[in-house]
């Protein structure tokens, strides 16, 4: 894919709507066959759009194209990571605010708040090297 073809904020648009569909879809199956129930349906799309905010960065800058020359199985591993981070602190925040008299969007933006934040701080932890140059400067 050519980078240069779309700015950044393009590639993260395209990237979240193609995880937004995926999402959208697994939840489709799993609120039908009664395994999610429906007020937990935003832990998927956070769990699916958290790889997105984080990748399209590293993907898209110069100085952080050295990730991509990592074992295959690292970069798995790190995924992973941001997966399990994204659905454990999305699940931990919407479960603990689940029943606040509060507006449902106002629940899902704090949730994925914290879900984005334990999946990105889990990729820091793993790739701090990606990072340090920007606090050097």
């Amino acid at each position: 894919m050519n980078k240069e073809r779309l700015p950044r904020w393009g590639w993260l648009l395209v990237g979240l709507f193609g995880a937004s569909i995926v999402a959208n879809f697994v939840n489709a199956v799993l609120i039908a066959q009664g395994i999610l129930p429906e007020e937990y349906q935003v832990i998927t799309i956070i769990t699916a759009m958290a790889p997105v905010l984080i990748y399209v960065g590293v993907w898209y800058d110069d100085e952080r194209q050295h990730y991509w020359e990592y074992p295959t199985e690292r970069i798995f591993g790190d995924v992973v990571f941001v997966l399990v981070g994204a659905a454990v602190g999305s699940s931990i925040v919407l479960v603990a605010i689940i029943d606040f008299d509060v507006w449902r969007l106002l629940k899902e933006i704090v949730a994925m708040a914290a879900g984005f934040l334990l999946s990105w701080g889990l990729f820091w932890w793993r790739n701090p090297d990606l990072y340090r140059m920007e606090v050097e400067r």
